[in-house]
């Protein structure tokens, strides 16, 4: 149904911005038994949400002539989770309001205050901010909330889960009484609906997450992988799209880190966001995005939120989400106002059945699919080359000597090829996944056995991801410490804690006495613990999850690890690819990374 009983400035900026029907969300409080009246809305990111609360609050508003009366105090204020997001939502309400003659004002972390506190003196109609900022106003006495017609929370549920519960409440009880209250969230858990109880009167509940219009746009596919080639699937499912914008989610900040930088190393324009980034280096990330700099963003759900990217056709959910609420919204982050987006869930095979059960709760027809072939990306990167040079082109002289100058030098059909040459080597190599079967996968793992590596023996190091192990400081180590080459060093399986490396059976003896004679040494290199495993690296690490979990009946552990040395602080890579050790020389343990 087309938008009606709207001030006529409403709907003309409607029309402009190219709506002609309200989204199930508009519509709902739109609806005569929402008017005027408190609502609590359950509505889901990308469903048009912002539009929906900036038409609702428009009866307190809006004079009888269609336009905002002049105001020294505001009139609506709306509080936002994070900086981004209130920035989102003042841009949603500029133009919606912009025929109006409101003035906003938008408070946030990261701006200037004392230009923020000039803006409200000066007057503003709608007040936009971030709960910290808006407090810190109101106990300045710069923001008067005494003529306050209307408030509205959005993301709510994202304001608690991140600590501003007192914030919120310091600014609600400054609000007058008779106040209008729209609460929006994603989800509803229970500290929302006191949160409600509290500061609504008769509020209306309003429930839009089951409709289709929550994902309706995006297109849903799940890849089912080995556990050991997620990384490789990301890669890949990366090239194969080559989205203008993708973002990719994992669960922690470390895993994060982790994904970024593998990425970059591989060729791909990457930004990273987590809880570990200051709002400076946030800036820079989201703007880098904006301005098409960079395509691909690594981040955690809290540190996503807000983020409003026009470009973003690729989400990618490298980690599973932890429910299905939290799969449409990360989701949501694509598919919007209109636009066509693409969900990907990375699958490992023992997670299939759990992922199928969130699928089903949240009502997603998802295609199961294989994560691409090389041979699948190469094809679409030649439909992607085809069509980018059929583009038409406006062509200047200079543009056509210098086609003269090469075609005198190479026939046409050299310079094409070397046209495709050049386009490719700008690309990310793709990479060779196992096949989607058991029988696959163990032949494929066969193969990939170097020559001379059909019999090894596993050996076990004291440090692992949480030490920063890398392979580019440990190979030369291995290779000290057991007088062997690089050429004899196997696969290396780097975990948290510890690291596994292959070395051929035909060479134990050696390299064993050879760690034996340079385990007495005080240098930094040659006091991490090297012993012979006597288990392969993912057999150790399941045993040592049974050993871990209360109550387990794994029995104890097949060897016991010396504890880690103690390191002074927190271990720092050097560019050079040195080990990052403490620098302490007589406890040359290597010190923990700090999650902070």
């Amino acid at each position: 149904m087309p938008f009606s009983n709207l001030p006529s400035l409403f709907g003309d900026a409607l029309a402009e911005r190219g709506y002609d029907s309200p989204t199930p969300v508009q519509a709902a409080v739109l609806e005569p038994q929402a008017l005027g009246r408190d609502l609590v809305v359950s509505a889901q990111t990308g469903s048009g949400k912002t539009v929906a609360f900036g038409l609702a609050m428009a009866g307190e508003l809006i004079g009888s002539d269609g336009t905002m009366p002049r105001s020294r105090t505001p009139l609506a204020l709306v509080i936002a989770p994070t900086r981004e997001l209130a920035l989102q939502v003042s841009r949603e309400l500029a133009w919606l309001y912009g025929k109006t003659g409101a003035r906003i004002a938008t408070c946030v972390g990261g701006m200037n205050p004392s230009q923020e506190r000039r803006t409200l003196q000066a007057g503003a109609s709608i007040v936009v901010g971030t709960p910290g900022r808006l407090r810190d106003h109101l106990e300045r006495g710069a923001l008067d909330l005494s003529a306050l017609a209307a408030v509205v929370l959005d993301e709510a549920d994202e304001m608690l889960d991140m600590g501003f519960r007192e914030d919120l409440e310091e600014i609600l009880d400054a609000t007058p009484e008779k106040r209008r209250t729209l609460l929006f969230s994603a989800t509803m858990p229970r500290p929302i609906e006191a949160l409600a109880r509290r500061y609504q009167r008769d509020a209306l509940r309003i429930s839009t997450v089951g409709d289709d219009r929550g994902h309706g746009d995006i297109s849903y596919q799940a890849v089912t992988v080995s556990p050991s080639e997620i990384e490789n699937a990301v890669v890949n499912l990366l090239r194969f799209h080559e989205a203008e914008t993708a973002i990719l989610f994992c669960a922690t900040r470390d895993n994060v880190r982790h994904l970024h930088a593998t990425l970059q190393e591989r060729g791909f324009t990457a930004v990273a966001l987590s809880g570990e980034h200051s709002q400076s280096e946030r800036n820079q990330a989201l703007q880098a995005l904006r301005d098409r700099r960079v395509r691909v963003c690594v981040a955690t759900d809290v540190a996503a939120r807000g983020i409003d990217l026009p470009t973003l056709t690729l989400v990618i959910h490298v980690e599973i989400p932890r429910d299905d609420e939290v799969l449409q919204h990360r989701s949501g982050r694509t598919g919007r106002a209109g636009k066509k987006g693409t969900a990907v869930l990375i699958v490992p095979y023992p997670r299939r059945r759990r992922v199928e059960a969130m699928l089903n709760r949240a009502k997603i027809q998802a295609d199961w699919i294989e994560a691409p072939s090389r041979e699948a990306i190469a094809k679409q990167d030649r439909e992607r080359l085809v069509a980018t040079l059929l583009e038409p082109v406006e062509l200047n002289d200079t543009d056509r000597e210098l086609a003269q100058r090469l075609l005198a030098e190479r026939t046409p059909e050299d310079i094409a090829a070397m046209l495709v040459h050049a386009h490719r080597a700008k690309m990310p190599e793709p990479e060779d996944l196992i096949q989607n079967t058991p029988e696959a996968r163990r032949e494929a793992q066969k193969e990939r056995h170097r020559p001379g590596f059909e019999d090894v023996v596993w050996f076990r190091m004291d440090v692992g991801r949480r030490q920063n192990a890398d392979p580019r400081w440990i190979l030369p180590l291995l290779c000290r410490r057991g007088h062997i080459t690089r050429n004899e060093i196997g696969a290396i399986r780097i975990g948290q804690d510890e690291t596994h490396f292959q070395v051929p059976r035909a060479i134990v003896g050696k390299f064993g006495e050879a760690l034996q004679r340079t385990a007495g040494s005080e240098t930094e290199e040659e006091a991490v613990q090297i012993v012979q495993s006597t288990e392969p690296p993912r057999e150790t690490a399941r045993q040592n999850r049974r050993n871990a979990r209360p109550g387990g009946h794994g029995g104890p552990p097949k060897y016991q690890a010396k504890p880690h040395r103690k390191g002074p602080g927190k271990a720092q890579r050097s560019n050079d690819g040195a080990p990052p050790y403490a620098k302490n020389k007589k406890k040359p343990g290597p010190g923990r990374r700090k999650d902070g």
